[in-house]
């Protein structure tokens, strides 16, 4: 039986345990990234290195000392040095003594034969083709489930009467699918979810609407972005990120493998401003921007880790983006240096300007609607 572990990032380890379990495996879950995971990264990561790969690298040791004897990951192409961070951190693992097997995940759509027998290593037990669809058919809903409480989370916070109500619900929703065991308990779940939701005390208020994009890492891991959503549904604004574990996994896994655009082809809106593949996902940033301005958001902000290329050439785009669209802009880059308080009070700012830009658009609205009912 191998001991097999993985990167930590949002609640991806629950749906991520539950699946390498049921195929065999035991799961040394990862811890949720703490100083030490930081520490340890930094100390072993080559300095140019990003922020999700120190992370993630620290993490790695964390759970090689605590008896993992299989790593993985996965994998990458083009410009973007993610595709080949698992190669480098596997060497500085080795190098430090440590003994274990990487396994890296890579796109169906270029690396099939290589994907299939990368997941094969990770099937340790009979299975039949019944098995195959119960286990795919649960860990799915159990990511959905997931991704819907986190949802719900942004949609409401802004609008709760009682602060830290709406957390306090998404932590508890969170809890009941890592304990769930059948697919009939994750159905009764999701209406308990809605109930509790609809339960909280909610009060008259039109929060300013944020679209956030950027590296997914630091999209999707609330300890790399030092909490930012919930930080600003505190400062009453309804945030919606440009990316969810279920619809990535959708996109790169089977859409990428039948070379299939999607509902709706954000890299074609990102065309008129970003024409080539950098790698990553910039010129995801870009279409998402245009995205979130056609549906009338008030502003962008963009996170994206320090020294990361494709969120570099994004950030040279974004800003024409925005004023040609009408939205305010705002970049962040994070490493291991940025300060709590420091995002936060650029946040306050950033958000006390978009209340303050609709305020005189009203006042401004008002008076012109004066005038022409006067004359």
């Amino acid at each position: 039986m191998r001991k097999v572990s993985f990167p930590y990032m949002g609640t991806s380890y629950i749906p991520i345990k539950r699946l390498l379990t049921a195929l065999g495996n035991e799961v040394i879950l990862p811890p949720k990234p703490n100083t030490e995971t930081i520490t340890l990264g930094c100390k072993f990561a080559p300095e140019f290195a990003c922020y999700p790969f120190k992370i993630v690298l620290g993490t790695y040791v964390q759970v090689l000392e605590a008896g993992a004897d299989t790593l993985v990951s996965t994998g990458g192409v083009g410009p973007c040095r993610a595709g080949l961070y698992t190669t480098l951190q596997e060497k500085i693992l080795k190098s430090l003594g440590y003994k274990f097997e990487m396994i890296t995940l890579e796109p169906p759509g270029r690396h099939f034969a290589d994907l299939m027998c990368s997941i094969k290593k990770l099937i340790n037990t009979r299975l039949s083709f019944r098995d195959y669809i119960n286990i795919g058919r649960f860990v799915w809903k159990e990511l959905t489930l997931l991704d819907k409480a986190e949802r719900l989370s942004h949609k409401i916070r802004p609008l709760e009467a009682k602060k830290g109500e709406t957390t306090e619900v998404y932590r508890k929703c969170v809890a009941m699918v890592a304990k769930a065991e059948s697919y009939k308990e994750l159905a009764e779940i999701e209406r308990e979810m809605e109930r509790l939701y609809d339960s909280i005390e909610k009060k008259d208020f039109d929060p300013v609407k944020i679209g956030i994009v950027g590296e997914i890492y630091v999209l999707m891991e609330p300890s790399a972005n030092m909490e930012i959503e919930e930080t600003l549904g505190n400062l009453g604004v309804y945030v919606e990120r440009s990316m969810f574990l279920s619809g990535y996994t959708v996109s790169n896994a089977v859409m990428d493998l039948f070379h299939i655009a999607g509902e709706r082809d954000i890299k074609k809106l990102a065309y008129p401003y970003f024409k080539e593949m950098c790698g990553g996902h910039g010129r995801e940033s870009v279409g998402n921007a245009v995205h979130f301005a056609r549906r009338g958001f008030d502003g962008l902000i963009q996170l994206s880790p320090f020294t990361c290329i494709p969120e570099i050439v994004a950030k040279s785009i974004l800003p024409k983006v925005c004023e040609e669209r009408g939205m305010a802009f705002l970049s962040l880059t994070l490493d291991e240096q940025t300060g709590r308080e420091g995002v936060r009070t650029r946040l306050e700012a950033f958000v006390d300007m978009l209340f303050a830009k609709r305020k005189k658009m009203r006042l401004s609205s008002t008076k012109s609607n004066f005038v022409k009912e006067m004359s």
